[in-house]
C-alpha cells in the first residue's frame, strides 16, 4: 500500500501554502502523479469565555465566497509551537489572552490533497487583550453560546472543519 517517493516537484511556492506535483511509485511499480499542498501546519484555539460562551472569529473566505464563522486559528511559524501559535492567534484575532490552555486533538483536515496538521486546544480564563489582526485580515470577534454554535453546525451556519471537529469533540468526548 506503501507510495515511494521517486521525484519531488514544487510547482509554486507561496506566503503561507506549497503546491507539489511529484512522482511515486506504486505498490505495483508503476509512476503516477501525486498532487498536493504543502503546508507548515496549523493551530486553533476553541476559546471559552466563560462556561456558556464562546468566541468565534467572522470573516470573510475568498476560496468558498462566503462569510464564515470559526474559531480562531493561524499558520505555525518555523520554529514555533502550535501553543505559541495559538497564544498569539488568539490575543490577534480576538483580543482576548487566555490564561489556561487544553490540548483537545490534532488532525489532518484533508489528506486527500494536503499534508497539513491542524492542532486544537480550548482556552479558559479569558482576559482582555488588544486585537491586532494581520493587514490582510478583515475579521470581528463574535460572542456566542456554546449551545448557539451547535446549533450553527446542525444548520449548516459553521461548516468550516476545525470548528466543527472542536465543537462536536468537545461536546461528544470531553463532556
Amino acid at each position: 500500500m506503501i507510495e515511494k517517493l521517486v521525484k519531488q516537484n514544487k510547482i509554486y511556492s507561496g506566503r503561507a501554502v506549497d503546491f507539489y506535483c511529484d512522482e511515486v511509485e506504486l505498490p505495483n511499480e508503476e509512476i503516477a502523479k501525486r498532487e498536493y499542498l504543502g503546508h507548515p501546519g496549523a493551530a486553533a484555539v476553541l476559546a471559552f469565555l466563560d462556561k456558556k460562551n464562546i468566541v468565534l472569529v467572522k470573516q470573510f473566505r475568498y476560496p468558498v465566497g462566503k462569510i464564515t464563522y470559526e474559531i480562531p486559528a493561524g499558520k505555525i511559524d518555523p520554529g514555533e509551537t502550535p501553543l505559541h501559535c495559538i497564544e498569539r492567534e488568539i490575543e490577534e484575532e480576538t483580543g482576548f489572552i487566555a490564561k489556561r490552555f487544553e490540548k483537545l486533538i490534532s488532525f489532518y483536515p484533508t489528506t486527500a490533497f494536503s499534508n497539513e496538521i491542524l492542532h486544537v486546544f480550548a482556552a479558559f480564563g479569558l482576559e482582555r487583550g488588544k486585537q491586532n489582526p494581520d493587514e490582510d485580515e478583515f475579521i470581528s470577534a463574535e460572542i456566542v453560546s456554546f449551545k448557539q454554535a451547535l446549533k450553527m453546525v446542525k444548520s449548516g451556519q459553521i461548516m468550516d472543519a476545525k470548528t466543527v471537529v472542536a465543537l462536536l469533540y468537545f461536546e461528544n468526548i470531553l463532556k
